[in-house]
């Protein structure tokens, strides 16, 4: 049977880790054609050096070698040009583009050395650093990615394309010690629904994840302290702690034409976290 993204083109920014490397390789799975974007190729392992992981293959590797179609373009998503290239890879390369995932993001509040702090003590620094990656960086793809789908054909239930942003559920509610990282995921949210209505009248869907706390690489230092972890498990009702692959599920529904009737929304992936 053909797979729920069959001949789908999408491109999967910071894909080389975490949560975007599951969305990439369960969206090739789906039967999508992936573009591959992040700094760098190989996975990573998180901190200061930004070390490669040499213990996986890279995304584009991974999806090749188990029968996929997949491509690396290299991507600072802050940076205009280089989001408008990405886009256009995709379009010169296959004719159309029909979902991005705008994924990439930081959180400075954990595994780097500014860490979680009150806001009177947020560096101004890193709150810049934070609102240029995820807010700029997902308005940048939001507005390339929309740029390019609203004037290609329609596929034959009318839908031109599908644009799934990374929100958290720290953009539907507060916390604390984390203002740079509440902010930016409350702003993707605020982008997510203006630009639902911009695109609608072109059968554009625009919407959200919204993960729970999420067992990632880039989240391991949280994880280190038995006594936070336990802490933060019970904040999550059902099941604890999120994996990648849940998050990819949800991705792969809300990029699909299951996914017919909505746009603007930021749906909650959290075992029943934002429920509180």
């Amino acid at each position: 049977m053909p797979g729920r993204l069959a001949n789908k083109i999408a491109i999967i920014t910071g894909s080389s880790s975490g949560i975007g490397r599951a969305i990439a390789l369960l969206f090739a799975s789906h039967g999508a054609t992936i573009i591959c974007s992040d700094l760098r190729e190989e996975a990573r392992i998180p901190g200061p050096s930004e070390a490669a992981d040499s213990s996986q293959p890279s995304t584009v590797s991974a999806i090749t070698s188990a029968g996929g179609n997949a491509i690396f373009v290299k991507c600072d998503t802050t940076k205009s040009e280089e989001v408008g290239a990405l886009v256009k890879t995709a379009v010169d390369k296959y004719g159309r583009l029909d979902i991005m995932v705008n994924n990439a993001g930081i959180a400075v509040e954990t595994g780097t050395s500014h860490g979680p702090r009150p806001v009177w003590e947020y560096e101004e620094s890193a709150f810049d650093q934070t609102i240029s990656v995820n807010v700029r960086g997902v308005f940048l793809g939001t507005k390339y990615a929309s740029l390019a789908m609203k004037d290609q054909s329609p596929h034959p239930n009318g839908d031109r394309g599908w644009i799934v942003n990374l929100a958290s559920v720290f953009g539907l509610g507060g916390g604390r010690h984390s203002s740079g990282y509440i902010t930016s995921k409350h702003a993707v949210m605020g982008l997510t629904k203006a630009a639902a209505w911009d695109c609608a009248t072109h059968r554009i869907h625009v919407n959200a994840l919204c993960p729970g706390y999420t067992q990632t690489a880039f989240t391991a230092p949280i994880w280190e302290d038995k006594e936070t972890t336990a802490k933060i498990e019970g904040m999550h009702p059902f099941r604890g702690l999120g994996t990648p692959a849940d998050i990819a599920r949800a991705a792969v529904f809300l990029a699909s034409e299951e996914a017919s009737w909505i746009t603007g929304i930021g749906l909650p992936v959290d075992g029943g976290y934002s429920s509180m």
